[in-house]
């Protein structure tokens, strides 16, 4: 947990050091608003719904992914107090976004071509690196890149470019993904004589 905190810590660093080296006002695109909010609440629920889905049918590449998540991060998720797992995906989704949406999308923007469609060089572009970070299997790291690229679009879906809904959505989704994978384990043998605080259901 405190690795996890100092490492998503260290993106908001990252993104604040990008702004300052390339004049981009990162803290000045979290706008605190009603709409951006339900646009981020509301955004969470297509790949939350995508998750459930893939959940029922099993789908060889993505159950390798499973397995992979169970192991690694199953049995830390599964002593972490429920407060524990809110401010892990809270810190997943301030850091990773400050970074991705609220330095790195813009700058890209900037470095590409300066027609109307630069924005989605960045967006792509921005997303690819996001992929790759997140490269635990080829086919997680491509489906990490096409939801960095939802969350891309949700930081213009308020016409403001405003971080705080991509903020929200990946947070939110962050933790009821940890929720899914947190019940999955309990449901393993190895898990029943472990001693934990139960996670309240999403609501």
């Amino acid at each position: 947990m405190s690795l996890a905190v100092i490492f998503e810590g260290s993106l908001v660093a990252v993104a604040l050091a990008l702004g300052w080296i390339f004049h981009i006002d990162v803290l000045g695109r979290l706008i605190f608003s009603v709409g951006a909010t339900v646009v981020g609440l509301v955004g969470a629920v297509p790949p939350f719904a995508l998750l459930l889905t893939t959940e029922r049918f099993k789908i060889p590449a993505l159950e390798r992914i499973k397995r992979l998540l169970l192991e690694t991060l199953g049995p830390s998720l599964l002593v972490c107090r429920w407060y524990d797992v809110v401010a892990l995906a809270a810190v997943a989704g301030v850091g990773e976004e400050f970074l991705f949406r609220g330095a790195l999308q813009p700058l890209l923007e900037r470095w590409t071509t300066s027609t109307s469609w630069s924005w989605v060089a960045g967006l792509l572009l921005s997303n690819v690196i996001f992929g790759l970070l997140h490269f635990i299997t080829p086919t997680y790291a491509v489906l990490a890149g096409l939801m960095g690229v939802y969350f891309g679009l949700l930081l213009d879906a308020t016409g403001s470019r405003n971080v705080l809904g991509p903020i929200l959505a990946h947070g939110l989704y962050d933790y009821l993904a940890f929720v899914v994978l947190i019940r999955t384990v309990r449901r393993s043998p190895t898990a029943q004589n472990v001693n934990v605080e139960p996670v309240p259901p999403p609501t």
